[in-house]
């Protein structure tokens, strides 16, 4: 198991970026299945493997921002996993919301995905919305390999 820390302080994430990780307790493998590079969004995971992943944070709209829709989804290789998307609706600006996200990747062998959380359109349907900055606070990954 990885688990991956944010910093303690809220970090504003541009729309369409990823949330960085400033911590890493790397996977304890031999094999090192489970890469990340401290201070970067992109954890890669290393193919013939099943992997769980869970993203755990508070999201806000950043003062100076527009109370609004937000959400965050794991993304892999650039490309967010609409299932995965947390979206919530603040009535006001720095009103955090904690949000939760997991999910189950299996990666081919011979492969290898990037994985990320990424600040996403919080548009239902299709919709829309003013794509924003967020802030994110306390975030943590987790990403487990089950096989």
């Amino acid at each position: 198991m990885a688990k991956f820390i944010q910093a303690v302080t809220p970090i504003e994430v541009p729309f369409g970026q990823n949330v960085p990780f400033i911590r890493s307790n790397k996977c304890g493998c031999t094999c090192k299945c489970i890469e990340h590079m401290e201070g970067t969004g992109i954890v890669t995971l290393r193919g013939g493997r099943t992997y769980n992943v869970t993203f755990g944070g508070n999201i806000a709209v950043p003062e100076g921002g527009t109370a609004a829709a937000i959400a965050v989804a794991l993304a892999i290789n650039g490309e967010a996993l609409q299932g995965s998307r947390a979206i919530v609706t603040p009535a006001a600006v720095e009103q955090y919301f904690k949000v939760t996200v997991a999910e189950s990747i299996e990666v081919p062998c011979g492969c290898c995905y990037t994985l990320a959380v990424e600040n996403v359109n919080a548009g239902v349907g299709g919709e829309i919305v003013d794509e924003q900055t967020i802030s994110v606070a306390d975030g943590n990954l987790t990403v487990t390999c089950v096989a």
